[in-house]
């Protein structure tokens, strides 16, 4: 059974503060994590990565809306942000060696995951973003134990 958590923020600055929070709670975590990011174009999904990879100290963070993946590493962490909204088929996550990312100890975040269904890994956490003007809804859903520990800590 699922777990499921709901949040409405009504500025920018909330989502990215709780961005931060649940990258806390994954810094926690020694096991590899994906959490995909789902929502419309301009929901939110850059920002919200943005500051989940910036709570590790990573100042400049590019959308990888044309390279597919931005990686940010350091001693502390291991991030691999993917954007697939331009994948043309699935198998191009295999020729950038996807399954190296889901070492443990690394943070994938995906947005669009469902273009790349069949090669990148199950979702440890689903964040769906929706919203007008400043407003945002999110919806965590967890369905696995790493999901829901995420869950536990930042509610």
């Amino acid at each position: 059974m699922a777990v499921i958590l709901n949040f409405e923020f009504t500025h920018e600055s909330q989502t990215i503060a709780f961005a931060r929070k649940l990258a806390a709670c994954a810094q926690a975590s020694p096991q590899a994590i994906v959490i995909y990011l789902e929502g419309d174009l301009g929901a939110g999904k850059t920002t919200f990565a943005r500051g989940f990879i910036q709570f590790f100290g990573f100042d400049r963070v590019k959308s990888p809306t044309y390279s597919l993946v931005e990686s940010y590493l350091n001693s502390a962490i291991s991030i691999h942000h993917f954007d697939c909204y331009r994948l043309s088929d699935p198998e191009e996550l295999e020729y950038i060696g996807i399954r190296e990312y889901a070492q443990p100890g690394h943070i994938q975040l995906i947005e669009w995951a469902e273009l790349g269904k069949g090669i990148i890994a199950p979702a440890d956490l689903v964040i769906s973003i929706s919203g007008e003007d400043n407003t945002r809804k999110l919806t965590l859903s967890a369905s696995n134990d790493t999901g829901k520990q995420l869950l536990q800590c930042i509610d």
